[in-house]
């Protein structure tokens, strides 16, 4: 694997103005370690800082770098990218725009605005009903081996809880407290630690599945037939496995999340409760979420509708004639 600019061994120059980019990169993510970030967010930045280092050299100095520079950049990404959707280039450029922030304010790049692209707002995709009817069915559990059984559990825990596979695969058997139908979850993309309810449905699903499962308390929730803590990686071959073999062609995980969101909304859940289920730190991406899926919000809207609710069926069939 090619080395990121932050693994070089580096010696920092004395001058506090005077940096190659390497060597700013090595600083900035040794400061994202001193804030404790997720491994995977310190990942995140070093892959930004590499994909730039790329087209920069990073070996080239700091002050090199200006705002024609950041947009040469955005160009080489359409070229050698041209692909790229218009989110996925963001999160590349909000990466670099915090190590450029970052590199202005030491004074090694000269202070411009760094502005990003604005992403098009696209509808996530989601499970349809038909497809989640087929990946609930329950295998049978007398011919069915422990593997499709566990990804049928995992497949009813994600639609239950709208949880990210990270957090998923770090989840210990202790981590339920099927008692009083919670789950701690401790491994979220904000560091935070935090308890969600459990559902009477996925109660009983996950209460089945220690009968089988066993383990001690400290053990992985969802484990391979073997007894091994699963990886991200492997959770999703085996949902995509399961998937394919039932005849969805759909194999996302985090697709499960989105289709949470989705039913959540329009089965009426309010969207402050949604917001602490999945963990996010605003209503920014909930509010997304409701733009997402407004046409869906279409369906039924009578129904739901306070002021159709209250007058119910007395305002039909009144026909008021102006004089």
């Amino acid at each position: 694997m090619p080395r990121t600019p932050a693994s070089r061994p580096i010696t920092l120059r004395q001058e506090p103005d005077a940096a190659s980019f390497a060597e700013l990169c090595a600083e900035f993510i040794r400061f994202k370690k001193l804030r404790n970030l997720a491994p995977d967010t310190i990942s995140y930045y070093e892959d930004c800082g590499r994909y730039f280092a790329d087209f920069f050299g990073e070996d080239t100095m700091c002050d090199k770098l200006t705002e024609d520079t950041y947009y040469d950049y955005i160009e080489h990404l359409h070229a050698t990218k041209p692909n790229i959707s218009t989110s996925t280039e963001r999160s590349y450029l909000t990466g670099i725009r915090a190590l450029l922030y970052y590199g202005m304010k030491k004074g090694y790049i000269k202070t411009f605005a760094v502005q990003l692209p604005k992403a098009d707002e696209v509808v996530k995709d989601t499970y349809t009903d038909s497809e989640l009817r087929i990946l609930l069915k329950k295998p049978d559990i007398k011919t069915a081996s422990f593997g499709e059984y566990r990804n049928w559990v995992v497949i009813n825990y994600m639609l239950g809880t709208g949880n990210r596979v990270g957090t998923i695969v770090s989840l210990n058997i202790e981590d339920l407290d099927l008692a009083s139908d919670t789950i701690i979850l401790k491994k979220l993309k904000n560091r935070k630690q935090y308890v969600i309810p459990v559902s009477r449905s996925l109660s009983a699903v996950l209460r089945e599945y220690l009968s089988y499962r066993k383990g001690e308390p400290g053990d992985s929730l969802f484990c391979t037939s073997y007894g091994k803590p699963m990886t991200t990686d492997m959770m999703q071959k085996e949902i995509a496995r399961y998937n394919r073999k039932r005849g969805v062609e759909k194999t996302s995980l985090h697709m499960f999340r989105h289709t949470f969101a989705k039913k959540w909304i329009l089965n009426g859940g309010d969207m402050f409760r949604l917001q602490k289920i999945l963990g996010h730190s605003s209503l920014e991406m909930v509010r997304k979420y409701v733009n997402m899926y407004n046409d869906d919000l279409r369906n039924d809207f009578d129904n739901f509708n306070p002021l159709d609710n209250f007058l119910g069926n007395t305002a039909k069939g009144n026909r008021i004639a102006l004089k």
